[in-house]
């Protein structure tokens, strides 16, 4: 089969599309052929090195936590889902390996598909998915009629989060670039604020719950924003910058403790409480996501679907940051060859 991998830590070109043995499932694993994955922030800095402080990989590596496609084998103890079904899912970080042809994934990590969405659609859900529900719903709590900022609104984390927001009955105010406005209004934003053109903190105030995706000021200055007793989940721990700066050993201590301090800091000095958002590699977690998606509570929002050909493009685009929705890729169709060149002129005739 075709997978893209890493042979070495590094830029985006470390990516390389080999052809490698097929994988063979174990006895609580579906073996799925793989119609599209789908490009998250953690990949590139998985890719980059900003990681290796939690994960080591053995390199050669295979990259992907998000897939969707159709189960062709299925291990001798697996008694959910059968051979022909059409499943989605996201794999743990120890056993990545959705940028392939084939995947072996654990039956508990895979669900359905929704019926009313593409492999393509289906395949930028899940990952994104399962960390706005671990967020809002199960460290959150939100509730209807209650307030909550979902910052970086038109990325993909933030527009899966403003319909999930907004299908539990909250107030969704985001942030994000001008260029985005009507995106993230189309998704459900009640209030969108341009955050080149107003600052949230002096906009907003009273709010029960801040999801956060950048860190640094914006972090601190969403505290302003929440009511006494409210909830702020980050989705930034800081390993990549601590990793750069502190080596990838040292890194995990560093963040962790940076971590730990901002808990403190918000209990004490602004009395709301701080998670750290944590995604569960669950499959059960994606059930009641398909139900809202078939209902059509949430839908995909897909910014460009790239061919695995050109994997390293995909990371170079992420890492612009410029990304509206997400970034998929399509294992199936092979990219088309380059067209030829011109053939060469004949040389010369000796009557010439």
């Amino acid at each position: 089969m075709r997978a893209a991998r890493i042979h070495d830590y590094g830029p985006p070109d470390v990516l390389r599309v080999d052809e490698v043995p097929d994988p063979q499932p174990g006895p609580r694993d579906l073996l799925v052929r793989v119609h599209a994955a789908s490009v998250n922030p953690v990949d590139y800095k998985i890719r980059s090195g900003g990681q290796r402080a939690l994960i080591h990989y053995t390199l050669p590596w295979i990259l992907g936590l998000d897939f969707s496609g159709e189960v062709v084998a299925v291990g001798s103890r697996v008694t959910r889902f059968a051979v022909g079904d059409h499943v989605y899912g996201s794999p743990t970080h120890r056993r990545p390996g959705t940028y392939a042809e084939l995947l072996c994934v654990d039956e508990r990590q895979a669900a359905r598909k929704p019926r009313n969405m593409s492999h393509a659609e289906a395949a930028s859900i899940p990952l994104v998915g399962m960390t706005a529900w671990g967020a809002l719903v199960v460290q959150g709590r939100l509730k209807a009629g209650q307030k909550a900022l979902i910052h970086a609104g038109s990325g993909g984390v933030g527009t899966f989060a403003i319909q999930l927001a907004k299908s539990l009955g909250a107030y969704v105010a985001t942030t994000c670039s001008a260029r985005n406005v009507d995106l993230c209004r189309s998704v459900g934003a009640d209030e969108v604020i341009d955050y080149n053109e107003q600052r949230f903190d002096e906009v907003l105030k009273d709010y029960d719950y801040v999801l956060d995706a950048l860190g640094g000021e914006t972090r601190e200055r969403s505290f302003r924003v929440l009511r006494r007793g409210g909830r702020l989940a980050t989705m930034i721990g800081g390993f990549p910058d601590a990793t750069k700066k502190h080596g990838p050993w040292l890194g995990a201590p560093v963040a962790l403790w940076g971590l730990v301090s901002l808990s403190v800091r918000g209990a004490l000095r602004h009395r709301v409480s701080v998670h750290h958002v944590l995604r569960e590699p669950d499959g059960q977690l994606l059930d009641p996501i398909t139900a809202r998606i078939e209902r059509g509570d949430i839908r995909a929002v897909i910014d460009r679907v790239l061919p695995l050909a050109e994997i390293a493009e995909s990371h170079r685009y992420i890492e612009t940051g410029r990304a509206r929705g997400k970034i998929v890729i399509d294992t199936i169709t092979e990219a088309p060859p380059a067209p030829a060149a011109d053939p060469a002129p004949p040389p010369p005739s000796e009557e010439e």
